[in-house]
Order: C-alpha cells, then sequence, then structure tokens
C-alpha cells in the first residue's frame, strides 16, 4: 500500500506503521463467472492483508498519521475487524489501543484484540452504542477517534484499493464494483481513488458503476438510495450475520449516497441465508473462503443480473472484505 506514499497522509516516512499491506490479488472466477453469464468476474481478495480483512489499510494509514501528529492514544468502535487491525497496528507503533465492540461481536476478533494487548470493551448492543462509549471516553481521556470518518485518514488508505484495481485492470476502471457496505468507507475510498487518478491523467475516463450491497436485516444506504434521500435514517432494530455491515447509521452516508449516484450504480439487499450460500458457492467454486460481507457481493450480483440492472459482458469486480475464518463461530457451515 505505502507504494502510494506520496498520495497518502503521512509527511515522512519515518512515521509509517506496516504490517506489510495492500497490493492484494485480483482473481479471476472462471467458475462463478460460466454459472452466472459473467466471463469477466474478478474477486478483489482483501481477506489476505493483515489480521485478515481491507480494515489494516485504513488502519495503517490512521495509526501512522496519528503517530506523526503525536497522538499515542487511540480508540475506535468496531464490529470486530477495525478493533483488531487498529489493535495490531497499535502493536507495531508501540501505542495504545482502546476497543469497543459489541458483546456479539465474533469471537475471533474479540481473541486478537486481546493478543495484540488492546484495551477490550464489549458493548451491550449495537456498533452505533460502540460508538457512543468510544466518543466519550475520547472525550474525556484526551484518546484519538479514529473511528469511521470521525478523521480522514482510514478513508485514504482505504482508496488505494481502488488505485490497485485501475493497476491490476491495465489503467482501466472496472465497469460494475459491488462492494459490501456498512460505514460505506470503501466506496467513497474507491470513488475518490478514481477521480484522484483521472486528475492526475492516469487514466482517462471512469467508466465504473458501484454498487452497494446491504442485508435486508440493516439496510438504511439501500433505502435511502430508493427513496432517492441525500442522507439516511437510521435503522431499528439492525440484525445480520454479517456483522461488518450491520452498521444502522453511516456517518458518511451522504457520500456514499453521492458515489452510487454519480456513477449511475445501484444499492441491492441480501437475506443471511443468501449470504451464507453465496460463502458457501464462493469457497467451493473458487476457492476463496469470503466473509460474510463478501458473500453478501456475490448473492447481490445474482439478484441484480437477474433482474437487469447489471450487464453481464462488463468487467465485473467483486470486492470480498475479509477472510471468513474471523467468522468460524457465526458460519453455520
Amino acid at each position: 500500500m505505502w507504494r502510494c506514499f506520496e498520495l497518502l497522509p503521512v509527511v515522512n516516512p519515518e512515521h509509517i506503521v506496516s504490517l506489510g499491506e495492500g497490493m492484494t490479488p485480483l482473481l479471476a472466477a472462471p467458475t462463478l463467472g460460466k454459472d452466472l453469464g459473467c466471463f469477466r468476474l474478478l474477486i478483489k481478495e482483501e481477506g489476505l492483508n493483515p489480521t485478515g480483512s481491507f480494515k489494516a489499510r485504513g488502519l495503517s494509514a490512521a495509526v501512522s498519521k496519528a503517530k506523526e501528529l503525536g497522538q499515542l492514544r487511540l480508540t475506535v468502535p468496531s464490529a470486530g475487524n477495525a478493533a483488531g487491525a487498529l489493535a495490531a497496528y497499535c502493536a507495531q507503533g508501540s501505542m495504545e489501543a482502546h476497543v469497543f465492540m459489541p458483546k456479539d461481536a465474533p469471537v475471533a476478533n474479540q481473541r486478537e484484540c486481546i493478543a495484540f494487548g488492546a484495551n477490550l470493551t464489549l458493548v451491550d448492543g449495537l456498533i452505533s452504542d460502540a460508538g457512543r462509549l468510544s466518543r466519550e471516553k475520547a472525550a474525556r481521556e484526551g484518546l484519538f477517534d479514529v473511528s469511521t470518518l470521525q478523521e480522514p485518514y482510514r478513508a485514504e488508505g482505504k482508496k488505494t484499493m481502488g488505485y490497485e484495481i485501475v493497476e491490476q485492470l491495465e489503467w482501466h476502471t472496472p465497469d460494475v464494483i459491488v462492494y459490501p457496505t456498512g460505514g460505506g468507507t470503501g466506496i467513497v475510498g474507491i470513488w475518490k481513488a478514481f477521480h484522484e487518478m483521472l486528475a492526475l491523467g492516469w487514466i482517462e475516463s471512469i467508466n465504473t458503476r458501484m454498487i452497494a450491497v446491504q442485508a435486508e436485516g440493516c439496510a438504511p444506504i439501500v433505502r435511502a438510495f430508493q427513496e432517492g434521500k441525500e442522507s439516511a435514517e437510521a435503522w431499528v432494530d439492525a440484525s445480520t450475520i454479517a456483522a461488518g455491515i450491520r452498521v444502522p447509521s453511516a456517518i458518511g452516508d451522504y457520500l456514499i449516497l453521492q458515489a452510487l449516484r454519480e456513477s449511475g450504480g445501484a444499492a441491492v439487499t441480501v437475506s443471511d441465508q443468501e449470504i451464507v450460500e453465496a460463502v458457501k458457492e464462493m469457497a467451493r467454486k473458487e476457492g476463496i473462503f469470503p466473509a460474510p460481507e463478501g458473500g453478501a457481493t456475490l448473492a447481490g450480483l445474482r439478484k441484480l443480473l437477474r433482474d437487469g440492472s447489471i450487464d453481464p459482458d462488463g468487467t465485473i469486480v467483486l470486492m470480498n472484505t475479509g477472510s471468513a475464518y474471523k467468522y468460524l463461530d457465526a458460519l453455520d457451515m
């Protein structure tokens, strides 16, 4: 990821805190593609990042910049993977990590936070409740808050996914990117990267439709998109097996919706049953064991192909944002 140093927020490379994140493979999915009638289907395999998810990118950038700014005590609310990533990067940078997670977050995420030496608080509630407690502690103790879009650096790290996809496609943007959407910094970051590349003259045009996939039990962005709204109302009683997209209220809702509409994209919901079946299918047919969020992209693509919303002849990228190995306690396989 840090090959893109000049396009990232750290000024002095001595402050970079890295575990080797980024430049994940963009893998062909010929068997799934044949089944779906999509012969240019690709999977961006973010599960190969340190700590097993794309969150490593954002937290590497955020922790590095915090260190450069002299902020050595950090806090974050998380459904799981961001907490594990913050804990790991703070350990690498000899910094202090405080993480707040719903008590039903994946056990793997809880244990990795403890292993990395983070101060773990389990919350009886959702990520929104964890966020409130994290903000209160930040204000009370002077911690640096790295929760989603409370600072600009995590999105800067995640935008590198966009740079890599274009590079891996020989300096062209794909026709479609299907993204599992919770806090939405992935969509926001990738869309930002494409516009930066256009401004730099690295690409001649942006021809990508951004697709947001959410779970039926927590779909504030899909509802707002379908209703033509510029912001999303909080989702009541959010519930889904895919912890990473169980975000009832996204801080950057307006930015996500803007990217979807500017790109001529779409938004779709999938059921938990469809998510689990898609995890099994991607694993069995392509040898990729996706997190439930990654499985949601395949389930969402299937729906959009069925109703004619996506051209099957285009270059389609599914974003697998993490590894299923972090969710073994939640996946009933």
